[in-house]
Parts: C-alpha cells; structure tokens; sequence
C-alpha cells in the first residue's frame, strides 16, 4: 500500500467532520497560520516525498539555482541579458548596488509540478519567496494530529526544517559581505499590511530563539544617518528584505533610507536586488533560448530541456521553438491550447492568462493586449503537465469530503541547496495561496521495516 492510501485508510469518521474542522481551524488560527483572514490549510493530508522524489527534484532545482547565480553574474557584464529579462529602467539604479557578496539569491523558490516520470517548473521566485515559516509551523500541527501517530507505526515521516536553515543562509550571506556583528541584529522589512505579517512574526520569534535577535520594520520606518542603519530602535546589521523591487521603485521616498544604506555599504541585504535578474519570467526565455546556450554546460543544458518549458518575450518576430524557425506571434495566435500569457513581473497568479480555457478571439485580444504594452512586460510559456492528486478537503468549513487536486510542490533553495518544499493546492488552473488556494506540509517518508 502506497503512503497516500495508507493515511486515507487510517482516517477516522470523527475526524473528518465538520467539528473537527473547527478544532483544526481554531488550532491554525492560534499558531498565526493564516493568510489575511483565511486559515492556511483546509486539508487533512500533507504531501508525501520519496527519497526518489527528493533526488529529483534536488539535481534540477540546485541547477536552476545555479544557473540563476550565472546569469546575474553574465547580466553585469553583458546589457544584452539584462534586455532579454526585461529589467526595467527603475530597476537598473538598483541593480547597479554593489551588494558586497556573490550570491543574489539567499532564498529562492521552484514552482513546480512533480510527476512520475517528469518534474516540469512553471516560475522561478528568485526574490524574497514566502511561505516556509508557515510550512515548518504547519508541519508541528501535523505532527499532534492523532492519525500521525497511526501513520507513523507503519511509516517513518520526517518534516523539513526550514528556518533555521534560512537563518543559517542568512548568517553566510552576511559573513561574506564581512559583517563582524556576533550575533547580528536581523530586520525583516515589508509593509505592514501585507497578508503574510503574520509569517514575519513567526520567523522573529525563531530567529531570535536560534540566538539571532530580530525585529520586524516597515521600510518607511527605518532611518538611515549616513553611517547606520536603524529601525525598531535598534541598528540594523542584516535586512531579510520581503519588500519587493517592484515596490521599492514605486514607493521610492518610503524605501529611501534602505536604498541610501546599501549603496553606503552600511548593511548587509537579503536577498540583494540582483536577484530581479532570474526573478523575472523572461529567465526562462534566457534558459530556452539557443541564443544564451553558451552561458550553459552541455549537462545544465539537458536538464533545462527536460525541466523548464519553453519561454518567449511576447513581440513582433522571429524565433526558434523546437529547433525550427517561427514567427511568433502568429504561430502564438494558431497554438493557443498548448500555451500560457504570463506578465513578466508579477505574482500570485495575477494576470496569468491560460489559453486553453479561453476562446480564438478572447486569446487574439490577450495577446494584443501584451503586445501594446511596454516592450518586455509579457512573456508566452508552453504549456505543462501538472500534478493532481485526492485530498480529505474541509470546503467552506464543512465535514471533509475526497477531491481532486492540483499539487504545486515548490522546493525552497537557500543559498543554492534544497531544503524542504512549500505546497500548494487548488481546485483551479493556479496553485497559489493568493489566488484562493490552500497549504498542506510536506514529509519525507519511508516504509518502516516489517517486524518478523
């Protein structure tokens, strides 16, 4: 019996119903695993991951990762990369920040989907992705249900445990741009009516038990005096940055002081505004693209075929799909079934647009509509297989009843090496907590060995 029918077989009538829901609810709520106002997990299994599993999705996310670092490093040399990912003209100021260590990305996220036989990535979230403060705690709920119990006599299960090794990742990123500070002062900047406020307290009081002293900071309060960074009252030595690029350039005169102390070399940033570069989803354009096969090892260039999907900036033009020459926008226009519009720079699932589930002219109007604006805002992605599985889902509050899923199972790399999963499910197209869907934890499991 595989683990997925073996906990379903191990569920308790009792345990499916609607009370039970409230006592779940009530015991996510307490452990701040909400989003906005919604709980986090209205599902009663996690996600299993064999160690075959873990195997491959560890060989193709950790070559992303590093393929990733090259590209940054390619795109400050080369203005031609950062025209293909389609960095805009307020981002390159920032990018031109001097972070004072190699690694743009201290934590990175795959959106993926993990087959049998194949591991196919939508996205790559090259800049501050959230969610693993909320997997390790969701995992200890997990851990004190009492089907738990009863699947772990006949498998061994073990959660991933996130934040300390981001803390750890956070720690090398600051020794490698020299901070001295033992231990440093950690501020965790983002606005304050985010919906994912309450991760960042989650993640102060770990960080701050692991022996890490942190406070959480809009960026608007953070003051900058030309020799130190300050905020919640205290000097600041390293930023875990949850405020995005995208809203440091619209909000310029609220990011000024975090801004001012980067380009002083005043405070060690993660992850440092490089990190746009294979953030944007054009990079996967880059991957795809036999123009940029020369920044590739022929091995890192056979896992990209398997794993990444074929990518294009939506424009007028010639290009190459599948080694023939096409003119894209037309052959776009007749392949609308097999093919996905995405904005270049957004998340959450705004704005993805599945062709598939429109018709010829509501498709012929997207894409003019990503045609017409500004040049490199939209990208064209062929479209992929994706993962489904059944859950025991509490929908609208009410007892637990056996649906059919999609599963975005999305490693969590820092500083380049896997370290556990954020997963997603959902009822529609998009697996994302933003867009309505819901989080279940991951575990590592193994057949226990059979007593004789």
């Amino acid at each position: 019996m595989n683990p997925i029918d073996a906990w379903h077989g191990l569920l308790k009538p009792e345990e499916l119903s609607a009370g039970a829901f409230e006592v779940l609810s009530a015991r996510l709520r307490a452990e701040r695993l909400t989003f906005g106002d919604r709980v986090h997990c209205p599902f009663l299994r996690p996600i299993f991951v064999t160690a075959e599993d873990e195997r491959r999705v560890r060989e193709f996310a950790e070559t992303l990762a590093a393929v990733g670092e090259r590209v940054v490093q390619a795109a400050m040399a080369d203005a031609s990369l950062v025209e293909a990912v389609g960095i805009r003209e307020d981002e390159r100021r920032l990018l031109a920040i001097e972070p004072g260590y190699a690694v743009s990305s201290t934590a990175s996220r795959v959106d993926a989907f993990l087959l049998p036989e194949s591991l196919q990535a939508a996205e790559y979230n090259a800049e501050s992705p959230a969610g693993f403060g909320y997997a390790e705690r969701l995992a200890a709920v997990f851990d004190a249900l009492p089907v738990m119990a009863r699947f772990r006599e006949r498998y061994e299960a073990r959660a991933y445990g996130l934040t300390a090794a981001m803390l750890d990742a956070l720690l090398a990123s600051y020794r490698d741009w020299g901070g001295r500070a033992s231990p440093p002062t950690i501020a965790i900047v983002d606005w304050r009516d985010v919906p994912t406020w309450s991760e960042f307290e989650i993640l102060q009081e770990r960080f701050t038990a692991l022996g890490a002293p942190t406070v959480i900071c809009p960026p608007e309060e953070l003051e900058f005096d030309g020799r130190q960074l300050r905020g919640a009252g205290r000097r600041i030595d390293l930023v875990y940055r949850r405020v995005l690029v995208n809203d440091v350039t619209a909000r310029p005169a609220a990011c000024e002081a975090l801004v001012r102390a980067c380009e002083a070399r005043a405070v060690c940033m993660a992850n440092s505004f490089r990190c746009k570069i294979p953030h944007k989803k054009a990079f996967f354009a880059v991957l795809t693209d036999p123009a940029f096969a020369r920044l590739f090892t022929g091995a890192e260039r056979a896992i990209i075929a398997r794993h990444v999907p074929w990518t294009r900036a939506v424009a007028e033009g010639r290009t190459t799909k599948g080694g023939e020459e096409i003119d894209l926008l037309p052959w776009a226009r007749r392949h609308r079934e097999d093919l996905v519009l995405k904005p270049n720079d957004d998340y959450g699932g705004a704005g993805v647009t599945l062709g598939w589930e429109l018709d010829d002219t509501r498709w012929d109007a997207a894409i003019q509509a990503a045609l017409a604006a500004p040049a490199g805002s939209w990208v064209v992605q062929e479209k992929i297989a994706v993962r489904r599985e059944v859950f025991p889902w509490f929908r609208d509050g009410r007892g637990a009843v056996l649906a059919d899923m999609l599963v975005d199972m999305a490693p969590y790399l820092f500083r380049g090496k896997l370290a556990g999963f954020l997963t997603r499910l959902s009822a529609t197209g998009l697996a994302n907590v933003t867009s309505g869907g819901g989080q279940v934890p991951a575990y590592f499991v193994r057949p226990r060995p059979q007593a004789p």
